[in-house]
């Protein structure tokens, strides 16, 4: 399995780049491949697809590109294909907010996405998107419930959650919260 590819955009086509890399060329179907230049060394995060008849290679320029598609392809119902123009046509906060906020207009703008899938999607995806670091959850964040509980108010609690590691376990995150409350 990939993690990324670094190598110089060979060849650019309508809904891939050609990446050589020491005289290999990966064909990557991305978001908007018109993003990239030719001949110019990228860094692509990529998903490496292999079913029966197919073996593909998906890329992104940011890793929480990468992230989002692999949480779109999880929703029953929706591959590849369909997910790169959900990427390439909204931002990643704009689909986060909309499946938060069960905007079902907002995810039915997307090619093949119909009133079905954007309910699946809201199904499968309220509440399990990362985005800038944060989780998407509003009331539903442990951490902000515990920190509230703890009598903090909103305003200095939203101040220092970004700057808390969310690889951390909660009980974890909660103890650097508090470290950053006090240390104002």
């Amino acid at each position: 399995m990939y993690s990324f590819i670094r190598g110089i955009v060979d060849e650019i086509t309508s809904t891939s780049v050609i990446i050589d890399v020491s005289g290999v060329g990966y064909e990557i179907f991305t978001p908007n491949p018109y993003s990239f230049s030719e001949g110019v060394e990228v860094k692509v995060f990529v998903y490496q697809q292999i079913r029966e008849d197919d073996n593909s290679l998906y890329g992104f320029k940011t890793k929480e590109e990468k992230e989002l598609f692999l949480k779109l392809i999880g929703v029953k119902g929706l591959g590849p294909k369909m997910a790169l123009p959900i990427i390439a046509m909204g931002s990643i906060n704009g689909i986060a907010d909309a499946i938060n906020r069960e905007n079902l207009l907002y995810l039915k703008k997307f090619p093949k996405i119909g009133d079905k899938l954007a309910r699946q999607m809201i199904l499968d995806l309220k509440g399990k998107l990362v985005v800038s670091g944060e989780v998407v959850e509003d009331e539903k964040d442990d951490l902000l419930e515990a920190l509230k509980g703890l009598g903090y108010k909103d305003k200095d609690i939203k101040e220092v959650i970004p700057k808390v590691n969310k690889e951390l376990k909660v009980e974890e995150q909660i103890k650097e919260s508090l470290r950053l409350l006090v240390g104002r």
